[in-house]
């Protein structure tokens, strides 16, 4: 049998915290961390990273002439990543890195985009500073990695693929190590006002704006986040092993609108079906949602995993109804969430849903969803590693 793909460390940034004993203690609070924030001329819900991040992204700029001109999406990947490596053990010239984005520098690209519409002309940095390659390569220069370095946006999911990436490099013998994940930094005006023209935006008065699960409501309530959240992936179980990966599975579909998926989410049937057949499972302990608080896109869900499950409906939940919709991060932020439910042997409830199931004595698999703009979906099963 080959050597399983594990999860040896696991690490974000993002309103739960920037610590495991924060975000951990942030999901047993049980409450939502959204804030008010002034986006160009309104008054927003959204939720950002903890205060004292702001002082370490100053102390990262500070330390590199190069950093000063970096988008924050950048900056917040470097810093996640320079914590997920602490204490292990690399050969650093064999690590690959594939950390995504769905918007990437929008920051930079409004601020560029503003000069050139007033001046006519645009900084010399606007180009390298904008790529989507940005990412990966900067983090494998404050790592000092000489591994490959990948880049990609497949919208909402870009993080769950950049760990099938990492998944398929590993098998493959391309590495020894994978670090994989995405960072958005997306609390822009021009990005806030698209959501609203697509009417998925909150329009609540309450800090309980998103309502992730709540598969009666009859308006959207998606609020943005920012985040960065990676994990670092190795062949085999060692003494740092977090999880394993039981299963994965992929799919898509044919559109018929280019913001929303079918009603029963015919490519997170396949995903989630490819997954179980992977990890030789027929059911798993419990579910987390992608559920990104629209109408559609959660009932739709919903239908797909009663479709696949029928009978032996796992425990279900989610953590956007916390901290939101961080796009390209948001599938790692749930692996997250898988890791630490499993390694605390605890289950975290989304207060919008009530499980008909008793919770079980011990959790031991968890199937985590990610699904995209486009059509794509992605299942990841995480299982105990002992």
């Amino acid at each position: 049998m080959p050597a399983p793909i594990t999860i040896s460390a696991i690490a974000s940034i993002s309103a739960l915290g920037n610590s495991p004993e924060g975000v951990w203690g942030s999901y047993v609070s049980k409450r939502p961390l959204f804030s008010k924030k002034k986006i160009g001329s309104q008054d927003v819900f959204v939720s950002e990273i903890a205060s004292d991040v702001e002082k370490k992204l100053a102390v990262l700029r500070a330390s590199n002439p190069s950093y000063k001109i970096l988008d924050r999406t950048v900056l917040l990947a470097m810093i996640a990543s320079k914590q997920v490596i602490k204490g292990l053990p690399f050969l650093k010239e064999n690590m690959g890195i594939n950390i995504g984005s769905s918007r990437g520098a929008t920051s930079l690209f409004e601020k560029y985009h503003t000069a050139f519409t007033e001046t006519g002309k645009v900084s010399p940095y606007s180009s390298p500073t904008t790529t989507l390659g940005n990412i990966s390569s900067w983090v494998s220069q404050e790592l000092e990695t000489q591994g490959v370095q990948i880049d990609q946006s497949v919208t909402c999911s870009t993080a769950m693929h950049a760990l099938l990436n990492g998944i398929a490099w590993l098998q493959a013998d391309m590495a020894d190590a994978f670090l994989v994940g995405g960072s958005e930094a997306a609390l822009t005006p021009f990005t806030i006002a698209q959501m609203q023209a697509l009417k998925l935006y909150t329009k609540s008065k309450h800090t309980s704006a998103c309502e992730s699960m709540r598969f009666q409501k009859t308006k959207n309530t998606m609020v943005l986040g920012e985040a960065a959240a990676v994990a670092v992936l190795e062949k085999g179980i060692s003494v740092n092993t977090k999880a394993i990966i039981k299963g994965y599975g992929f799919g898509s579909e044919i559109l018929a609108h280019n913001s929303s998926i079918t009603e029963n989410a015919n490519s997170l049937q396949k995903a989630m079906r490819m997954a179980l057949e992977k990890a030789a499972l027929t059911t798993v302990d419990a579910i987390i949602m992608h559920a990104p608080g629209t109408v559609k896109g959660d009932v739709a869900e919903k239908n797909a995993i009663d479709i696949v499950f029928k009978k032996q409906l796992p425990l279900l939940t989610s953590n956007k109804w916390m901290v939101g919709h961080t796009f390209a991060a948001s599938g790692m932020l749930s692996i997250e969430m898988a890791v630490f439910m499993l390694e605390h042997n605890i289950f975290i409830e989304n207060p919008f849903y009530s499980n008909t199931r008793n919770l079980p004595l011990s959790i031991k698999t968890v199937l985590v969803n990610a699904v995209g703009f486009g059509g794509n979906a992605v299942s990841i099963i995480l299982s105990r590693p002992n």
